[in-house]
């Protein structure tokens, strides 16, 4: 009898131990893999803002590169013209000439690239800018209009996809970034969800 007690006790006590042993690693593999996928996202927020914030700069200051020098926002030049002028499809090619230069449709466009840039570089806001920068992908995606194959003049538009250009991923990235709440890692987010006037306005996350 009191060898078959033992024996019980001896299995009892191993039982749990190698439970926890079986569970450690998944437990450790998941935060490991947890933190290895918050990391990617804030990366990709990152990225992704100073694309838009590069694209402010650029066309505020001139510094070359898709902006002359001296042609810069403050220097007198038109951050809209020249990309909505040269539009040579799509449904809204004259609502698009139309707009070009128009001191609304530039500093519409400026604050847009701005605000979203400091957004996804800070974390904060997120949900905004990905509505702010969804609906302005869509207004360039139909500018360059991927889907036709000729331009208004019969030239080949060389439109490399005729639906999945660079707008439409832009987009999407917008979108996982605000539905994922991507601001905690390597940004403000914890604290901007904190403040009171966020916390009455979900939209503002």
């Amino acid at each position: 009898m009191a060898i078959h007690n033992q024996s019980h006790h001896r299995m009892g006590f191993r039982f749990p131990s190698l439970h926890r042993t079986g569970t450690a690693p998944g437990t450790v593999a998941d935060t490991a893999a947890t933190t290895a996928s918050a990391y990617a996202f804030a990366s990709l927020r990152l990225l992704t803002g100073f694309v838009f914030l590069w694209a402010f700069l650029d066309k505020t200051f001139g510094f070359g590169y898709a902006t002359a020098s001296g042609k810069g926002w403050i220097d007198g030049g038109s951050p809209t013209k020249g990309f909505l002028s040269s539009v040579a499809a799509g449904p809204m090619e004259s609502t698009f000439h139309s707009w070009a230069g128009d001191a609304w449709a530039n500093w519409l466009f400026m604050l847009g690239l701005l605000g979203i840039g400091v957004a996804l570089v800070a974390g904060v806001a997120l949900r905004f800018a990905a509505v702010a920068g969804t609906a302005m992908m869509a207004l360039m995606w139909i500018a360059e209009w991927p889907p036709a194959k000729h331009l208004s003049d019969g030239s080949l538009s060389m439109s490399a996809n005729p639906f999945a250009d660079y707008h439409l991923v832009y987009a999407v990235v917008l979108i996982a970034r605000g539905a994922v709440g991507a601001g905690a890692t390597w940004g403000l987010g914890k604290a901007w969800a904190r403040l009171p006037f966020v916390g009455r306005n979900a939209w503002l996350k």
